[in-house]
């Protein structure tokens, strides 16, 4: 697997040898707006006890939540894997590059759906985008499959974000092109510069086969490949590494309850994760659960699918069941669908609180939260390209 980001490398050096491409040019490739870059003051940083300073050479203090030594080199340099700022997006008939099954991170918000595919999504990381008129970015590390989405605001501004080129515990780690902040993807905190501590807010987004996207949503757009940049978008640099068990970079805790690249979706309350399983979670369809005092349910009426509510709801703690293809709670006999919305019974209109959930490896998991809660039923563990 070593040889496959390799591979990433070559190409950002302009040393690979597929047909001349390469991961990052200085000319020839559609530009973005302009990216701002200021200074912020100290009574904009984020406050936080665990926030840390340090003093460079040049004699820079810099704020950190992360110790820098354990920010790592990925290979590629900053923007050497470069984010989309001028997404072109296209009609689900016209993508005929996506085979039903590729699997594409999706999300609907503000009245629009989208999909961006892998295939395009491991060239490029993050696409900087505006999803029913909020500004988003969508992310997505190969490395541990960890696909989220962020409101695209630091400090109260608009900002885009880019890949850095570093690594915390082999995800990725973006950078804000406002105050070069570093990000932890998969953490969604400042680790290190000016806004180190602070958290972006965190929208749901799906990974699923295209098949399915589209069949849930057949006016989704789909990202183009028509990106401003050369990139064999058929051919995924990380080929095998997704079901191996090795981890390219290093982490800072493993943990063998499951295979290291088994899916896996976690939530996270008030700093406190829990994880499920993803076969698990589509096996039980429907899971009562408390995370950190918090009653939620998990609910996945098909593998892949997976949303997560809070159970309270107009002072009272509802318990849910999967009745005949159906999500009913046992107080109300009330009908819930996919979205948290009663469509029938005493409770109708009404909504339940969401609670963000999203996909990593378990290796990830485990490296961010070690010993973080796992809900696992023992059955065959789920990893990419194991469609169910």
């Amino acid at each position: 697997m070593e040889s496959r980001r390799r591979v990433l490398i070559a190409i950002s050096a302009g040393l690979a040898s597929l047909a001349g491409l390469i991961l990052y040019m200085n000319s020839g490739e559609r530009q973005g707006s302009p990216r701002p870059t200021t200074s912020k003051a100290e009574s904009d940083m984020p406050s936080r006890p665990d926030v840390k300073t340090t003093t460079r050479g040049d004699g820079a203090i810099i704020r950190y939540l992360v110790p820098p030594e354990e920010i790592l080199p990925g290979g590629p340099p900053k923007d050497g894997i470069p984010s989309i700022d001028e997404p072109v997006f296209i009609p689900a008939g016209e993508a005929g590059y996506l085979g039903p099954g590729d699997l594409v991170v999706g999300i609907e918000y503000g009245g629009v759906v989208k999909a961006y595919p892998h295939k395009v999504m491991v060239w490029h990381e993050i696409v900087n985008d505006v999803v029913g008129g909020t500004p988003v970015a969508i992310t997505y590390c190969p490395l541990c499959y960890t696909a989220t989405a962020f409101i695209r605001m630091v400090s109260g501004s608009v900002t885009t974000f880019g890949v850095s080129g570093k690594l915390y515990n082999s995800d990725l780690v973006m950078y804000d092109r406002l105050t070069e902040t570093y990000w932890s993807q998969h953490l969604g905190l400042g680790i290190m510069g000016p806004m180190a501590g602070a958290s972006l807010e965190r929208l749901q987004v799906d990974v699923m086969t295209w098949s399915k996207w589209r069949g849930l949503h057949p006016d989704t757009l789909v990202l183009s490949t028509d990106t401003g940049f050369s990139r064999p978008y058929g051919y995924d640099p990380y080929g095998d590494y997704y079901r191996s068990r090795g981890v390219m970079f290093p982490v800072k805790n493993l943990d063998d309850r499951l295979h290291p690249k088994a899916i896996v979706y976690g939530l996270v309350v008030d700093g406190v994760a829990k994880t499920y399983e993803q076969g698990t979670i589509s096996r039980a369809a429907v899971l009562n659960d408390e995370v950190n005092g918090r009653p939620v349910v998990v609910v996945s009426p098909f593998q892949q699918y997976v949303r997560a509510y809070s159970r309270r709801l107009v002072g009272e703690t509802l318990e849910f069941v999967y009745e005949d293809g159906r999500v009913v709670d046992r107080k109300t006999g009330s009908v819930w669908d996919i979205g948290g919305r009663a469509v029938e019974g005493p409770l109708k209109g009404r909504s339940l609180e969401q609670v963000v959930v999203y996909p990593a490896f378990w290796f990830a998991w485990a490296a961010f939260y070690p010993g973080v809660e796992l809900v696992y039923d023992g059955g065959e563990p789920a990893l990419q390209g194991a469609d169910g």
